[in-house]
């Protein structure tokens, strides 16, 4: 008798964590992080602006390769000149690989003349669950409107070698730059590729 209320509730869950899947055109989830100098930051906050979010942890090889050869660098400075917000992100657990304190990940914006408009620390993880961030670097573009427009790799090829940057499409300049101009963003969903992110 209590099997069709029970299988009933079961789909309905379902349904809705199915429902919670990103999707390109679709709200992005909204989020609320704390930066390294404390200060909350709320996506609802930047409404009007595209954003975008960058998975990072500085020891990964791959996100060495961005850095070491100042492609993310530029990448965040060409974008912040635009108006764009730029976040990045570290869901690394304490203990984990990647994990800092807001002084350790200040030091390393200095070192690398890093341009983000904040470094949000989730050492919980929260966030980078929220949008399923697999790998660092994984990125995400949001449009002025809050919609997910883009989601994947940094660019196409996916290796650990910084020679292979200037072979390779960079896929976050040109979806940003679709997005600027109000274009369909093509494509809007890659693969990513780096170290797993260290929940």
């Amino acid at each position: 008798m209590l099997m069709k209320p029970i299988l009933a509730t079961l789909l309905f869950a379902m349904a809705t964590t199915a429902g919670a899947a990103l999707e390109i055109g679709e709200p992005a989830p909204g989020f609320t992080g704390i930066d390294t100098s404390g200060k909350s930051h709320a996506l609802s906050d930047f409404r009007g602006k595209p954003v975008v979010l960058e998975w990072t942890n500085h020891d990964c090889p791959y996100v060495r390769k961005h850095y070491s050869s100042g492609n993310m660098q530029r990448q965040q400075q060409t974008a912040t000149g635009q108006g764009v917000v730029w976040l990045s992100i570290i869901s690394s657990a304490p203990g984990k690989q990647g994990h800092v304190t807001p002084a350790q990940a200040d030091a390393l914006t200095a070192e690398r003349n890093a341009a983000p408009s904040a470094v949000i620390l989730d050492e919980k993880g929260e966030i980078g669950r929220l949008y399923e961030a697999k790998t660092t670097p994984h990125m995400y573009i949001i449009d002025a409107d809050g919609k997910l427009a883009y989601m994947g790799g940094i660019d196409s090829i996916a290796s650990a070698n910084p020679a292979d940057i200037g072979k390779a499409t960079q896929y976050v300049p040109a979806a940003l730059a679709q997005v600027m101009n109000g274009e369909p963003v093509a494509p809007s969903v890659t693969r990513p590729y780096g170290c797993s992110v260290k929940y």
